[in-house]
């Protein structure tokens, strides 16, 4: 099948090279002639494990290719996906579609044969609405169909959460288009994908729950560990003990510095203020909102606790910027908040992020970025662990010891048991632990 996607961020990529091998003829389209230039060397824009080997295997393959020529690559395209960008707006937190629109407009204007035009970028319930009255202003209603099709891609595994999904969710009151959209994704039927066809407000608003869902679990457990700190409990026994109830489920029951990334900020906000608007507010969502932004301050105010309250001039190795591993995006990541309180308290930062530090460098600018973590904790007076990447798992720590000035770890992803820090000689800080082995 031939089809077009429009915006060649993370979500456009990975669905353009996952759809390309399964042997689609996809043209990945965007504005900006540098990325497609970019993208035309070989060069993927951002990290994600095993991308940048498929696209060049599917570019190679001529399944796949890339362009700023919108015209050409709608031509004859049965789907055309629009992936663009839409980030929370400063002055009012709504999601800015000013991207989404333009795409409709240019694809509404430059379209002569029948499409099924997907939104993939995660907008708010109700966009399609908008969309549709856009193609409905310049084109005849048989010339296009407009669906919702969510992406439910997780940085770091987004290859097989696209290739194994949990769930394809597919939004249109069109048959014709359903129809077009069950073919696009035949191949993922081996693996028996359930497909879920609902109305497209509903598959704008599944996203959007899903996302405000994930984003409560975790705001949940993190509030379970300050009360098992308080208590005297462990909030990792804590947590196995409820998510071994499958209702409730173990995945997202992770204490740590708070959630950030691309999605769970940036669609939580979208979802609060839609509801107001609406008048339908969501308190639940607009608590954990609150709650998640006072977290990421406060695991800064944490290790200036176990520093003895006083970090001026102290030096403070950082482990991990990104916000989460395998994956280099710092957009919402708790190392921003923990760092930029850090410094305001005098501390001197020293970091290290296995793919992260390029990003984060623009901008912190003035940190002492290392080339591993031993490099990093050399002469610190603690280490603080933020991002739980595989490689700080298995840390030589006696050699961490060794390197250190003061003996402290301060492990915000409890990836570490309290006993073999302090075996190797090193005081040890956990989440959700009883104080009195803290």
């Amino acid at each position: 099948m031939k089809l077009a996607i429009v915006g060649t961020g993370y979500v456009g990529l990975v669905t353009g090279a996952c759809l390309a091998d399964f042997g689609h003829d996809v043209t990945c389209v965007d504005v900006s002639s540098a990325k497609i230039d970019a993208l035309n060397r070989g060069e993927v824009p951002f990290y994600e494990p095993g991308l940048g080997e498929m696209i060049s295997n599917n570019v190679r393959a001529e399944r796949l290719q890339f362009t700023t020529d919108l015209p050409t690559a709608i031509d004859q395209a049965r789907v055309i996906m629009i992936a663009v960008g839409t980030p929370a707006r400063q002055h009012d937190r709504h999601a800015d579609l000013s991207q989404v629109y333009a795409a409709a407009r240019e694809i509404a204007g430059n379209l002569k044969s029948h499409a099924v035009v997907v939104t993939k970028s995660t907008i708010p319930i109700g966009t399609g609405d908008e969309i549709e009255r856009i193609f409905a202003e310049r084109l005849s209603p048989d010339l296009y169909s407009i669906a919702a099709n969510p992406e439910f891609l997780r940085e770091g595994a987004a290859i097989r959460d696209f290739k194994f999904p949990d769930r394809i969710i597919i939004g249109t009151e069109d048959p014709a288009a359903r129809e077009t959209l069950r073919e696009l994704y035949r191949p993922l039927f081996v693996n028996q994908a359930p497909v879920q066809f609902t109305s497209r407000r509903t598959a704008e608003t599944i996203k959007y729950a899903a996302n405000a869902f994930l984003a409560t679990k975790i705001t949940f457990i993190n509030e379970m560990a300050d009360l098992c700190e308080a208590v005297g409990a462990d909030v990792q026994d804590v947590a196995r003990g409820i998510g071994a109830d499958n209702r409730i489920g173990s995945k997202f029951l992770h204490a740590g510095p708070g959630f950030g990334g691309s999605c769970f900020p940036k669609d939580t906000l979208a979802l609060a203020t839609t509801a107001r608007d609406h008048n339908a507010p969501q308190r639940i969502v607009e608590t954990v909102i609150s709650v998640n932004e006072s977290r990421k301050r406060a695991m800064a105010r944490r290790i200036v606790d176990a520093c003895g309250g006083d970090v001026r001039g102290k030096s403070i190795a950082v482990f991990g910027l990104t916000f989460k591993p395998n994956t280099d995006d710092i957009r919402d990541t708790p190392a921003i908040s923990i760092v930029s309180a850090l410094i305001d308290h005098g501390a001197i930062i020293r970091a290290h992020d296995p793919q992260g530090m390029k990003n984060f460098a623009a901008l912190f600018p003035d940190l002492v970025y290392a080339a591993n973590p031993y490099e990093c904790c050399a002469g610190a007076d603690a280490v603080a662990i933020v991002t739980e990447w595989e490689s700080f798992r298995a840390l030589d720590l006696a050699r961490i010891r060794s390197a250190m000035r003061t003996p402290l770890i301060v492990d915000l992803r409890n990836i570490y048991r309290e006993t073999e820090v302090r075996a190797a000689g090193l005081r040890y800080v956990g989440i959700g632990k009883p104080k009195s082995t803290i």
